[in-house]
């Protein structure tokens, strides 16, 4: 038999006729205009926060100037790179800000373009993505398709993410594009090119350039790329094309672990995001609960921990 990871019919029952979702999993409309409520301040304060420990980061490694400390901080870029990611899906969603222009302009400034993302043309796959998950313009496919796959194979594709192969790909990709012929695609990397360069300069004019290749850009290549691995596959990995998004999205059981490492600001409730992605990422905890208790996930539907999950793909 083929090994699979897709929930069993039995798992796919309909939610409570009483509840407040409705039959396709999307929160019903009393309850989806409070859900889908932006959080403007406390988004400006996360993202503060989120800047502080950078830059707090690359202050104790200056001040300390151990390799102990070099190590634990080059570690600690992969989840920040993290953070910086899901504040860029948030924004690309519109759904960081209240106010649009400051939400894209921040998150492509601020956000997307340190973080090597080009935003605009991010949103515009990651769109087609939430329209129909495994079909013909799925820009993430290739992250999450032919799961389960042997152990042997998944270790030899986080060997490549961790010493940056996959990542030097993705970002000669990036830079090919500066020249590229398409206008969109030209300027959205000159951008992300211009952003990088002033960093360069400010981590120069503090005295510490080499600061920038270790503990920004080669923990882009190489930790971040083996969280975003991770993070896709217990997204997404050997689901399939269906209309009811139990089938497309796992759900996993959060804890304190993970959501500090690979899944933060709450991204780690994936199925609730996907059954309407027009909701918040602070609220999908509140419509997680509300789609447990309507029936819409039953407990044998969700994985107890990420490991749980990466050991059933890995079991191909």
């Amino acid at each position: 038999m083929t090994a699979t990871v897709i929930p069993a019919p039995r798992l796919l029952v309909e939610p409570d006729p009483e509840s407040p979702i409705a039959p396709s999993g999307k929160p019903r409309p009393e309850l989806r205009e409070e859900l889908r409520r932006i959080p403007t301040a406390r988004n400006v304060v996360n993202a503060v926060v989120l800047y502080a420990v950078t830059i707090g980061i690359f202050v104790t490694v200056a001040w300390a100037d151990n390799i102990f400390v070099w190590i634990a901080a080059f570690l600690a870029m992969g989840p920040i790179h993290a953070r910086f990611a899901i504040f860029m899906h948030e924004a690309a969603h519109r759904l960081l800000f209240k106010n649009r222009k400051a939400n894209d302009f921040f998150g492509k400034w601020f956000i997307a373009f340190p973080a090597f993302v080009p935003i605009d043309l991010y949103r515009r796959g990651h769109m087609a993505h939430h329209r129909e998950e495994f079909g013909p313009n799925e820009p993430d496919i290739p992250l999450y398709r032919g799961y389960p796959i042997p152990r042997d194979s998944m270790l030899r594709k986080l060997r490549r993410d961790a010493l940056g192969i996959t990542g030097w790909k993705l970002t000669k990709g990036l830079f090919r594009g500066v020249v590229a012929e398409d206008t969109k695609v030209r300027n959205q990397a000159r951008g992300i090119v211009a952003v990088q360069l002033v960093m360069i300069g400010l981590f120069t004019a503090f005295g510490h350039p080499w600061m920038y290749f270790i503990l920004w850009f080669l923990p882009h290549l190489t930790v971040w790329r083996v969280i975003n691995r991770l993070r896709s596959i217990a997204e997404h990995g050997g689901m399939k094309h269906s209309a009811d998004r139990r089938e497309t999205t796992h759900s996993v059981r959060q804890h304190w672990p993970a959501r500090l490492t690979i899944v933060p600001y709450f991204t780690g409730w994936h199925l609730a995001h996907h059954v309407d992605s027009g909701i918040p990422m602070r609220n999908l905890p509140r419509l997680h609960e509300e789609l447990i208790r309507s029936g819409y996930i039953q407990p044998d539907l969700e994985y107890r921990n990420y490991p749980a999950l990466w050991r059933a793909l890995a079991s191909g």
